[in-house]
This record gives structure tokens, C-alpha cells and sequence, in this order.
């Protein structure tokens, strides 16, 4: 039986009975052989003409003839048959496309007549035509856009592509993102779309150079040092060689450029591996008559088709008997096979990548598979392999008229048909209620953060079409948007004699036929009645990155693909990220610069600024800045960028963190510094997999081992007894069923048996009071159950029913059957009269049923009604009926962090059912506030002192080591903020299981606002109450946000801890932003979905979480790992080393070059205030290359504690945030040092030696190496072999270059002992009084790591 055709609303005036209008039908219109191409009016221009035409035929169409029912489609092959006579007519039907010769244009043949081949009816004009007056001003253009392709069919390229597929020509017109979009499915389309890659590279090989020198220059160090470089050009500034100060800057600017191309290279590779992921896409290839299959007459036709396909033009010389046995030939066979034998396209499928995929390709979609772009959904099975269209099998479902439930309309079957009013109540479905609903269920907690499942459904007019047919769909979209939760469209499907593919003729016919003129009255009608539309919804789509959950093939229409996907939209743009230690030393050398210009002024100014012969005094001060630029050492920036790789490299190779990798390997130090933590929370804290921990029946709970006497309970209520003559008995357990306990139990005390009872009825309601569907699945070889459901929670309490033996058999939209476990047979049968889904407001689900007491699949249920319902215990407290222990009970689990639900149930009789079925239909028809109206039916007719079964206890488990993490954290000093997309009693539960709410904390809570003044009086509650923990969510931070943003951050960021649901992901970024601009502390952010890379990109340190679902925000993040627990020691033992040693080596870097300053100083004033350099070309760069470089990069190697005590003293953290170990105090201590010792150093040299020469060169020189080397012995606090090896192996390196300093040192002088009592001298004196006053400030005032190692 073919599929029934629906409606749109515009087709509800017309006749279902339309005998009697085949009389107004024009005979040309049914002309058999010709395709409806071209409108009548640019044929025949008025109807008098049409008329005249009409007389001259006598043909019958035969895709308008009916025997006894309502009109039929055309057979496909006639349908190919006449395109292919109409391409081969390609010359007269070119002058009717292209000529505009007003009324008289028509087709004629060689005899001048009209032509039989003279194309009729442009197909697409229905559609468009039935939209034409609200899109005009798009049609046009797209007229416009088509005249424009005439070249391209005026040389007669009306052939098809080959392959069939849409990839062969690429579209010259990009698409305009604010205007809506017109998809043809599985077909080339009219307008280019962006590309479906993921693309998280912060660099493109056209701005690299640009944005990273632009980068490296913003620091004022690396101006400073190219504007020094660039005046050794000017022979008056020149001091040596050019090369000494051109080199070192080259060599910096490679180095960093290359971290940083490195970095982005690597980035790209990942994106490469996502963009790699294949899919399977469906292949549409349009029939021709040669591989369509065809009958008898048609099949010789098509084959002189062929024969004629290059000719001018194709004459049919076939007499009326002819068509009329083709005519009667093809009704026999509609009517024996109830419908066109062939299809529209031959469908293949293809692999293809990810990025390769584009707007119009028909995926095929797999359960637990990524959905790689913004999809709507066309068909679903809930088979394990996708059958063809042809192979499914149609079952009739029973018309509910004649059952109890007459005329109501239950919630179940209005949440199957989703949000599509126009769809029939068809008699015919496929095998299960999946396929024929085309249901599918996926999880998005990559895209917003819900842990719930979300139910997708097929519009009803794609899921009963066949695939191969797919191409007569066309599909209307709105402009890309990034609200997640919105999504307005419609999609059409043309009849198969209206169907025009997208090949380059037929929408050169279409925009003819449009631009010639619109169809008469009667060929509207029938456009209306050929063409159906459906309006499509979120209920069905599929974003890119959620994943099919549900044990189901989807096949799924990409709309939207690359940059104008949903995730894409919300997701900010990749940025550079600087540290603040990078910050820091740029302030610092703004310092060291006005130093070194104070300095050259100072000496020019103690000349009396006298300009000699050979250089202005302004000239001089200019080079003096030069001699004085080492202070600023330009070695800082290469030693700072290598060390950073170095820690990059241990946290990689660190066996503790496996898995872990440095995306951005500029900011390590960065992990020492953070202040606020922002984690999400699904995924990231938890593993969002719910497990039934504890139940409560009243008066005994269970939780635990204690589950074991669950089990026996049930496994007593759910066995057959046995009679008297050793036979069991076959009923199916009821609510009403007496309880029996074991056989041989004759003494069991009616406390046990009413224990028992009570167990087995809360039992039994878990097993019936959800919305969990069964399905099979083959792992390994093995069938197992796998349960589909929106909620996790739902599907764990199922779980829990069958691990105590009451398994979940069979469930389908009218019944339900249980398992006992033991014994593998059916112990309950219910059928399913209504659902009540749960929803945000309610906070509640329930059903009713109506048990089975025979165990027999025939008969009818014929047992009692009941009404179970199930919910937050804040709702549920006033419906069931009074008791004493329900308050306390669900106290005691909410403390445990546990999310409970009560249990109750109702027992209702014929009468009651019926009344309340009277009263919820006339409520559900209802224009005005109708979903109050229902509501309030049922809480008058059903939610009334239900009986309290039960509460239960289910747990979001947590990820490994999540609570200590949390807690070492806190003790750290990190304020932690959790941003989730989920359910503000979810997250409630989270934050107090993890243990980021302390026991007994209050919670603040406030939610759904939407007013200022309330905003303001929570915000002055809050104010009185600083150790709460605040719990918002999304819709009233977006409020705070936007009319309180000072006031709110202000107060948050002073709270120590914030819970913020239902966030968006820009909401998410939108607080990070704010915290780090309000505070300007170093905010690091967690999380593991696609809804988190914004937040993570905003971040001073985005921290990515390998997701089950997806690499999204591992990609994104600038640093990766598996588990949240890695994020402790990321921070308190690799963030405090990284910071550290950073510090350390920085100042290291610093004193070098200040103290060779220092003695230029003391040189210069002694050579009367020139400015002659005391170290010249080899002796500058050996100094701070080969001769101190080693040792002080060494220091990258040094720890202050190991990584037992930073864990166990995580207060040692605290510190770093201030920053002491680079502060203004620590760098003028170290100038002092400086200052002192070049002073004596140069000081010394002169007096001991000589003021000038080359003796005195070497005195200095030595002393000045073997004094930066002891002082790194000195800052040594953990030694290293490596540390000791640099030491001994730059001093025997200068030591043996000694010799071949020839033209800096007298060699005679250094082998001499005044040489060597004159540099133990002067080393002694300036090493010794600073070693003795780090020693006195340490014992007077001990750093914090002393402390602890004295402990």
C-alpha cells in the first residue's frame, strides 16, 4: 500500500473527490510523453489559443488518470521517457526558454504544428508559485541569477553529471548568511556555502609573519632591541660589528616564531585528524531510460530514445491506438502493484570526510556517532542495519476509536507527532513505533551542557518517503543562528511528475516558466494538490557535535556546515595568549630603559654636554644608550621561550598526568598563577552516568550490600506460586496480587511480609513509571539490552529493576511487559493508557495503566487501573498523602548529594478514568490557556493523596578523585566556579557530592528572574551573607549581566563558591571575560565539550578534558588531559615550577646584564666619559652565550620542594599568586647586587691592574665569568646533574678559549700567578658580603618552602 499523501493548509479547501474536474483538464496538459516544464501561458499565452490547442489533441495523460480513487503520480519512467524527448528537442526548446516572443511563442515541429514534445507544466512552479507573493524579491534574483547561466545551456550541456552527485561543479555564488537558504536534497545547489572544517589554528600562512612580529614587537624589550640594531647603520652611533647586535635579534625572532609555528603546526594536524573522521553520505543518481526499468511498449521506446538523442528534434509518430495500449498497459500495472514501479534515483552510498561534506548531502548516521554538522533529521529506524525502502514491511496499528481511551487525545501521541499539527491519523506504520514516528534520541552535552537526552523525530512526511525518492524533497532553512534551541523551517515534496532535478536545464526551465508568467486557476489547483509541505522544528534537527544515542540509522540532511553551524557561532575566535610573567618583564625593562637613558645623560652631563669634533653631545647620549643596551639583555627573551619548551616537555612526560599535552606551550608559568577555576560540570566533575544508590520504602532503607534483600524480596513476589498438586500457577503479578514469601518460610512475621509488599509495589512502580524503551544490540557476538530513554536517571532506575530482578522486556506507545530475571518469564503485562512526560515546570512524570491478568498477548487488558507518578520530592510532598518520614528521608540523601525521587501511585476505577478522560479532552481543544487547563485537570482528577511508595536516591558519579582534587584546590587558595548547561537540581546535587559545597554551607539560590528591583534585593540578601555559595541561573545571569554587571561581579568574585546553570555558551565565556577584566587575576577554565572551547579560549588558561563524545574543547584548550583529578598537578606541582623557575631565571638574565653595564659604567667614567666599549665583538656575545648561558638555563631544573610537599602543603600555592618571586622588591634587590658587584669587579680590575689595556680586559673578563657562575651555585636549591655538569663544563670552556683570545687578553699576563691572586681577590670580595646577607635574611625571615622542609 503506498504511503498516504498529506496536505498543506492551503490544500484544505480543495474537493477530496475530484471526478468531476477530469472534465475541465486540457487534453495537452495530459499528453503522456511530454515533461511539465514551461507554464502555459509562455505556450499558448491565453486561454482561447489554449483552447485551440486543446482541439488538436486527443491524447490522454497518463499521470492524471484514476481508476475509481484519487489521482495518482506518474509512472517514473514515462516521467524520464519525456525528459528525454524533451532534451532531445533541444533547439525549439531552447527558443522557448530563451525567446521572450510574447503570447504567440509556442513549440512546433517540422510541419509547423505544435509539437507533441512541447513541455506543459514547469514542475518547481507549484512551489513556488504557492510562496511566489511572500518571495518575490528572492525569486527574482534567483531569475536573475539564472539568466546569467546561459552560456552554460546554450551550448546544449543538458546532460546530467555523471557520477550523479552534487561535488562535480562548484557553484560561482557564495550564499548570503542573513537570508534563509533553499536546500535540494542529495543535488547540486545554487549557492556556495562555507566548508565543513574544523579549524582551531590561531595562524593562516598569509597573517603568520604579520600578526607574530606584530606579537614579539608589542614588547617593549624587542622594540627596544630592533631600534638599537637599526642604529648600527648609522656610522656615527656604530659600535663593532654590525652582526653583534643584528644577530642576537634575528636568533630571538627565530626561536619564538618557530615555537609559535610549531605550536600552530601541531594544531593543525589535530584538526586534520577531526576533519579526517569519515561518514557515510548517500549518492543520488537520477534514472535514465536505459537503466530505469520499464515494461513491455515503454522499454522499446526508451531504447529508440536513445537512437534519437542528438537529433534537432524527436517526432512521435505513434497513432492514438499506441498511446492508448500505453495508457491501459500502465494502469493495469499502477493497479496491480499499487504504485509507480520505479523510482526517481538510484541510491549508492560513499564515504566521505568530514570536511568534505556540504549543504544538500544526505548523511547516514549510526548510533554513538558524532554528528559532524548541522543536520535535519529526514528519516529513522530503530533497526540495526537501515533496511532499503523497499524492503520495509507495513503493519496495521489498531485504531484507538474503539478502546477505552475514545477520542482522547493522550500525551504520548501528541509528544510522537512533535510540534506537526498538519500530519493525519494514518492506519498504516511501519513495524515499530520508531520507525514509524522516525524517532531518535541524542546527546548534547557537547553542545549545551544537558545531561538529559533529547528526543529527535523524522517530519512525518520524510520518514514514509523512500530514500530513493529523496531528491524530490526541498527543504527552506532560516539564516545560521547560535540559539541551540530554536530552528524554523519547512521542507517540501514535489510530486514525481512535478520533480525537476538540479541539473543546469531544468533550472534554466524554472526560471523561464517563472519569468514568463504564472499558471492559470486549474493548473494551480493542481500544484497545490502535487505538492505537500511540512513545517520542521528543533524536535527535528541535529546539531554538529551532539551524538546519535539511540540504538537507531538516521538519515540527516546537512543544512548548515563549518562556521555557520550552531557550535561555530557560539565558539569565540582562537586568540594569542600572553602570560603575565611576559607582562611583568616588560614593565621591568621599562625600568631597566629610563635606568640606562638617566645613566647616559647623567654621564654626558658630567662633561657639561661639550659636543667635540667628532660627535655632537646628543650623539654621544645616543651611544652610550648603545654601550648600555646589554642591561636590557636580549638573551631574556630566548632563554624565557626555551624554557618554556623545556617545562612544556616535562608536564608531557610526566607518568603521573598521562596523556597530557601542551597545546600552547607560551603561558606554562601561567599554571602557578591561577586564582579562579571555572570548571563545567558534565564530564568534566562528573561522568554523567547515574546510578541507583539508596531506596527508602518507609520504613527501612537500602542502600549498598543491602540490595541483595531486595532482590529476594522480589524474587519471592515474582516467582508463580505453586498449588497443591505441584503445578504454578500462570496469572501475571498486579498491584492487587497477594504477597507469598518463600515455600519454606512458615514462620515469616507479617512485619517481613508487609516489608516484602511494600518492596515489591515500589518495585514494580519503577519498572512501569518511565519513558525507557529496550532495544538489542550485538557486542561482540553477544545480544545484549540496551535501554533508550531522554533521561540517564530514568534509564539507571531501570537498570537498578533488573539487577533485582524485574527486567523492562517490551515497551512500545500502548503496552509495556516485564521479566522476572530468575525465572525468564513475563510477570506483569500492562497497556498504556496515558504518559505524562516530566518538564522543567512540573518536575514530574506519570502514566496510567491498566494491568493483564492472563498471561496471554491476545487478550484484552481486563485488570485494574492505576496512576503512578514519580518527582522531586518538592512537588511530591503535596501530593501524596500525609506522613511522617518523607521531609526527613529525602533531607538525609539530598545531603549525600544524591538527586531523589518519590514514588506514589493511585488506584482508579472505569468511572474515575472516564470522568477525567472527558475532562482532559475538552481541556486539551481549549484555544486559551490550555497547558494550565490540562494541568489543572489532572491535579483534580489524579494527583490526590497518592499512596508513598517510596523515595530513591540516584548519584551522578563523579570522575576519578574529583573530591580530593576539589578540596586540595580550595586549600590552595583557587576560588572554583561551576558553569553548566544543566538543571539547577542537577548541578545542586553535583556541587554537594563533590564536596564544592562544604556540609551545611547555604545555598543562595535564585533563579528565574526577570525583573531589576528583584535582582538588586537578591544581590543585598546575598551581601549579608558572605560564605554562601550562590547558585544562579542562565536566564537571571543574563539579567545581572546586563543591567548589574559591576554590582553582581563584584560580590561573586568575593564568594567561595558560584554554581551558574542553564549558561549558554557564550554566557560562559561572557564570565570568564568578566572575572578576568573585573579582577585582573589569572582565571583558568575545564571543561570537555563543544559548549565549553568559547569559555576555554577566553580563559588566561583553557584546560581541555578528552570527552567520550568528542575532542572539541581538547582541541581548543592550551592544555589537554584525561581526567580532572591531572588538573591538581598540573597547577600545584608543574604551574609552581614552571612560575619559579621562570622567575628565577629571569633575574638571572637580568643581573648578567646589568653587571657588564655596570663596568662599562665604571670604564667609561675613567676614559673621561667616553663612550668606548670595555668589551668588544667575541667578548660581548661570549658572555652571554657560551660562557654563563649553560649554568643559568640550568636553573630550569632547580625545585624548592618536591612534589610529596607541594601536595600535602597545598597552601604553598598561595604565595605564588602574589607574585613575590618576580616583584618591584625582588628586582631592585637584584640591581643592588648588580650595581655592587660590577662596581667592584671594574672597580678593583683598574686599581689593582691598569685603567685601560688588555691586562686589565682579562682580569675583568675572568672575574666577571667565574662571579656569575658561583652566583648560580649560590640560588641552587635542589641540585641536578645536569646543573653541576654546566657549571664544570662552561669553566673548563672559557678556561681552554683562554689561548685564543690573543686579540682581548695578554696571554703572558694570564699564565702568571698576579693574575691569578688579583681574580681570587676580587672574586672573594664581590661574592662574599652578598652570600652573607642571603644567608642573615633567610635565617631572620625563612621563605614558606624553609618552613615546610623544617617540619
Amino acid at each position: 500500500m503506498s504511503p498516504p499523501q498529506y496536505r498543506s493548509a492551503a490544500d484544505a479547501d480543495l474537493p477530496s473527490d475530484e471526478s468531476d474536474q477530469d472534465l475541465d483538464i486540457d487534453v495537452d496538459e495530459l499528453d503522456p510523453i511530454t515533461t511539465t516544464h514551461t507554464s502555459n501561458r509562455s505556450l499558448y499565452g491565453s486561454s482561447s489559443q489554449k483552447r485551440t490547442a486543446q482541439d488538436r489533441h486527443g491524447r490522454i495523460a497518463l499521470r492524471n488518470l484514476r481508476v475509481g480513487r484519487l489521482r495518482q503520480p506518474v509512472s517514473r519512467e514515462t516521467d524520464q521517457w519525456a525528459q528525454v524527448s524533451s532534451r532531445a528537442d533541444d533547439a525549439d526548446a531552447l527558443r522557448g526558454l530563451v525567446d521572450d516572443d510574447g503570447p504567440d511563442s509556442t513549440f512546433r515541429d517540422s510541419v509547423g504544428s505544435v509539437s507533441d514534445d512541447a513541455p506543459l507544466l514547469q514542475s518547481d512552479t507549484r512551489s513556488y508559485r504557492r510562496t511566489r507573493e511572500g518571495r518575490a524579491g528572492r525569486e527574482g534574483l534567483s531569475g536573475f541569477r539564472s539568466k546569467l547561466r546561459l552560456p552554460g545551456f546554450v551550448t546544449g550541456r543538458w546532460e546530467a553529471p555523471r557520477n550523479g552527485g552534487i561535488d562535480d561543479e562548484e557553484p560561482v555564488e557564495e550564499h548570503d548568511p542573513s537570508s534563509t537558504r533553499t536546500i535540494l536534497v542529495g543535488q547540486q545547489q545554487a549557492s556556495r556555502y562555507p566548508p565543513n572544517t574544523v579549524s582551531n589554528a590561531k595562524y593562516t600562512p598569509w597573517n603568520f609573519l604579520p600578526l607574530t612580529l606584530y606579537n614579539e614587537f608589542s614588547f617593549f624589550f624587542n622594540m627596544y632591541f630592533l631600534l638599537v640594531a637599526l642604529s648600527q647603520i648609522i656610522p656615527a652611533l656604530r659600535i663593532g660589528y654590525l652582526s653583534t647586535y643584528i644577530a642576537p635579534l634575528a636568533f630571538v625572532l627565530f626561536i619564538t616564531l618557530g615555537k609559535e609555528a610549531m605550536d600552530d603546526i601541531a594544531r593543525r594536524r589535530r584538526d586534520a585528524e577531526a576533519n579526517a573522521e569519515g561518514y557515510t553520505v548517500l549518492r543520488f543518481v537520477d534514472r535514465t531510460p536505459s537503466t530505469a526499468p520499464r515494461s513491455g511498449r515503454l522499454r522499446a521506446m526508451s531504447r529508440l530514445g536513445q537512437g534519437f538523442r542528438g537529433h534537432r528534434g524527436l517526432v512521435d509518430e505513434r497513432s492514438g491506438e499506441d498511446r492508448l495500449a500505453d495508457v491501459q498497459e500502465e494502469e493495469e500495472r499502477l493497479q496491480h502493484n499499487g504504485g509507480p514501479e520505479s523510482t526517481t534515483a538510484k541510491v549508492t552510498e560513499s564515504l566521505k570526510r568530514s570536511s568534505d561534506l556540504k549543504v544538500g548531502d544526505v548523511l547516514k548516521l549510526s548510533k554513538n556517532q558524532r554528528v559532524p554538522a548541522d543536520v535535519v533529521i529526514l528519516k529513522s529506524n530503530a533497526n540495526d542495519a537501515f533496511p532499503r525502502s523497499d524492503d520495509l514491511k507495513l503493519s496495521t496499528i489498531p485504531d484507538s476509536d474503539g478502546d477505552m481511551l475514545s477520542g482522547s487525545t493522550s500525551p504520548s501521541q501528541a509528544h510522537d507527532h512533535g510540534s506537526n499539527s498538519k500530519a493525519p491519523s494514518a492506519k498504516t506504520a511501519l513495524v515499530t513505533d520508531a520507525e514509524e514516528v522516525g524517532e531518535s534520541f541524542i546527546r548534547t552535552d557537547q553542545l549545551d551542557g544537558e545531561t538529559d537526552w533529547k528526543l529527535r523525530l523524522a517530519s512525518p512526511l520524510t520518514q514514509r518517503l523512500e530514500m530513493e525518492e529523496f531528491t524530490r524533497l526541498r527543504l527552506i532553512a532560516g539564516k545560521p543562528d547560535r540559539k541551540v534551541n530554536d530552528f524554523i523551517g519547512s521542507v517540501e515534496l514535489s510530486s514525481k511528475t512535478g520533480y525537476i532535478s538540479a541539473k543546469p536545464e531544468n533550472q534554466q526551465r524554472r526560471t523561464s516558466t517563472l519569468s514568463n508568467g504564472a499558471m492559470n486557476d486549474d493548473d494551480d489547483r493542481s500544484a497545490h494538490a502535487e505538492t505537500q509541505t511540512a513545517p520542521l522544528t528543533i524536535d527535528n534537527t541535529a546539531w554538529a557535535n551532539t551524538v546519535l544515542a539511540s540504538n537507531s540509522t538516521t538519515l540527516a540532511l546537512v543544512v548548515y556546515t563549518g562556521s555557520q553551524t550552531r557550535q561555530a557561532l557560539s565558539t569565540s575566535p582562537s586568540r594569542s595568549k600572553t602570560g603575565l610573567l611576559e607582562y611583568e618583564i616588560n614593565s621591568l625593562t621599562k625600568i631597566l630603559c629610563i635606568l640606562t637613558l638617566t645613566l647616559s645623560i647623567v654621564l654626558v652631563g658630567l662633561e657639561g654636554f661639550e659636543s667635540t669634533e667628532d660627535h655632537k653631545w646628543y650623539v654621544v647620549i645616543m651611544r652610550f644608550l648603545v654601550l648600555f643596551s646589554t642591561i636590557i639583555p636580549i638573551s631574556l627573551r630566548v632563554n624565557l621561550d626555551m624554557g618554556k619548551t623545556v617545562y612544556a616537555r616535562f608536564i608531557e612526560r610526566d607518568r603521573g598526568i598521562p596523556g597530557t599535552v601542551v597545546r600552547t606551550s607560551t603561558i606554562p608559568e601561567e599554571l602557578g598563577r591561577i586564582e579562579y577555576l571555572l570548571s563545567d560540570k558534565t564530564g568534566t566533575l562528573t561522568q554523567n552516568e547515574m546510578e541507583l544508590k539508596k531506596v527508602h520504602v518507609g520504613t527501612v532503607s537500602y542502600a549498598n550490600e543491602a540490595m541483595d534483600e531486595v532482590s529476594a524480596y522480589v524474587r519471592q513476589a515474582f516467582t508463580p506460586a505453586v498449588t497443591a498438586g505441584g503445578h504454578e500457577t500462570t496469572p501475571l503479578v498486579t498491584p492487587s496480587s497477594a504477597y507469598t514469601g518463600p515455600a519454606n518460610v512458615t514462620t515469616a512475621t507479617r512485619t517481613r511480609r508487609e516489608i516484602g509488599s511494600r518492596v515489591r509495589d515500589l518495585v514494580l512502580a519503577l519498572g512501569l513509571c518511565h519513558n525507557v524503551t529496550p532495544a538489542t544490540e550485538d557486542l561482540g557476538g553477544k545480544s545484549v539490552t540496551a535501554y533508550q530513554a531522554s533521561s540517564p536517571d530514568e534509564i539507571a532506575i531501570v537498570r537498578w529493576a533488573e539487577t533485582v530482578g524485574l527486567r523492562l522486556l517490551h515497551r512500545d506507545r500502548k503496552s509495556m511487559t516485564l521479566q522476572s530475571t530468575d525465572t525468564s518469564r513475563v510477570v506483569v503485562r500492562v497497556r498504556i493508557l496515558d504518559v505524562f512526560p516530566f518538564t522543567s515546570e512540573g518536575k514530574r512524570m506519570g502514566l496510567i495503566v491498566q494491568f493483564q491478568e492472563r498471561n496471554d498477548p491476545k487478550d484484552p487488558p481486563n485488570g485494574d487501573i492505576w496512576f503512578y507518578q514519580k518527582g522531586a520530592d518538592t512537588v511530591m510532598s503535596s501530593i501524596v498523602a500525609a506522613n511522617d518520614w518523607l521531609e526527613e528521608e529525602t533531607a538525609n540523601m539530598a545531603r549525600e548529594g544524591l538527586r531523589t525521587l518519590v514514588v506514589g501511585r493511585k488506584k482508579l476505577s472505569a468511572q474515575q478514568y472516564q470522568e477525567f478522560t472527558v475532562a482532559y479532552r475538552q481541556s486539551s481543544l481549549v484555544l486559551h490557556g490550555r497547558d494550565a487547563g490540562m494541568a489543572r485537570v489532572i491535579k483534580d482528577h489524579l494527583e490526590q493523596d497518592l499512596e508513598l511508595l517510596g523515595v530513591t536516591g540516584v548519584e551522578d558519579k563523579l570522575q576519578q578523585d574529583v573530591k580530593p582534587s576539589l578540596e586540595l584546590l580550595r586549600n590552595a587558595g583557587v576560588k572554583i566556579w561551576m558553569l553548566t548547561g544543566d538543571k539547577v537540581e542537577t548541578a545542586r546535587c553535583v556541587a554537594i557530592s563533590a564536596k564544592l559545597v562544604a556540609r551545611g554551607q547555604y545555598i543562595h539560590t535564585i533563579a528565574k528572574l526577570k525583573r531589576k528591583d528583584l535582582a538588586q534585593d537578591s544581590l543585598e540578601l546575598l551581601r549579608s551573607k558572605p560564605d554562601a555559595c550562590l547558585l544562579i541561573d542562565g536566564e537571571s545571569l543574563g539579567l545581572f549581566l546586563t543591567h548589574l554587571r559591576e554590582s553582581f561581579i563584584s560580590l561573586a568574585v568575593r564568594l567561595p563558591a558560584v554554581i551558574a546553570c542553564r549558561c549558554s555558551p557564550t554566557q560562559k565565556a561572557d564570565v570568564a571575560k568578566l572575572i578576568r577584566e573585573y579582577t585582573k587575576k589569572r582565571i583558568c577554565c575545564i571543561g570537555d565539550g563543544g559548549n565549553d572551547v568559547s569559555m576555554i579560549q577566553a580563559a588566561d588558561v583553557g584546560v581541555g578534558i578528552v570527552g567520550k563524545e568528542g575532542r572539541q574543547a581538547s582541541l581548543a584548550a592550551d592544555f589537554s588531559i584525561e581526567q580532572f583529578c591531572f588538573l591538581t598537578k598540573l597547577l600545584v606541582w608543574h604551574g609552581r615550577n614552571s612560575y619559579k623557575r621562570s622567575a628565577k631565571l629571569a633575574q638571572f638574565v637580568i643581573h648578567r646584564g646589568l653587571i657588564i653595564s655596570v663596568c662599562q659604567t665604571m670604564f667609561s667614567i675613567a676614559s673621561q666619559f667616553e663612550p668606548i666599549a670595555l668589551y668588544k665583538d667575541w667578548l660581548l656575545v661570549g658572555y652571554a652565550t657560551v660562557y654563563t648561558m649553560a649554568p643559568v638555563f640550568s636553573l630550569v631544573l632547580d625545585k624548592d620542594v618536591d612534589e610529596d610537599l607541594a601536595n600535602l602543603y597545598p597552601e604553598l600555592y598561595k604565595e605564588l599568586k602574589t607574585g613575590r618571586s618576580l616583584s618591584y622588591r625582588s628586582f631592585f634587590i637584584w640591581v643592588f647586587v648588580s650595581i655592587y658587584q660590577g662596581g667592584i669587579i671594574q672597580g678593583l680590575s683598574q686599581i689593582l691592574v691598569e685603567v685601560s689595556g688588555k691586562r686589565m680586559v682579562a682580569v675583568s673578563f675572568t672575574v666577571l665569568v667565574i662571579n656569575e657562575l658561583i652566583m648560580v651555585a649560590f640560588e641552587v636549591t635542589t641540585w641536578h646533574p645536569v646543573m653541576i655538569m654546566s657549571l664544570f663544563g662552561t669553566a673548563l670552556v672559557y678556561f681552554g678559549s683562554i689561548p685564543f683570545l690573543d686579540d682581548y687578553f695578554d696571554r703572558s699576563f694570564v699564565w702568571s700567578l698576579e693574575f691569578l691572586w688579583k681574580v681570587v681577590t676580587i672574586s672573594a670580595i664581590s661574592l662574599i658580603p652578598p652570600y652573607v646577607a642571603k644567608l642573615v635574611r633567610r635565617t631572620l625571615n625563612p621563605p614558606s618552602y624553609r618552613k615546610v622542609q623544617g617540619m
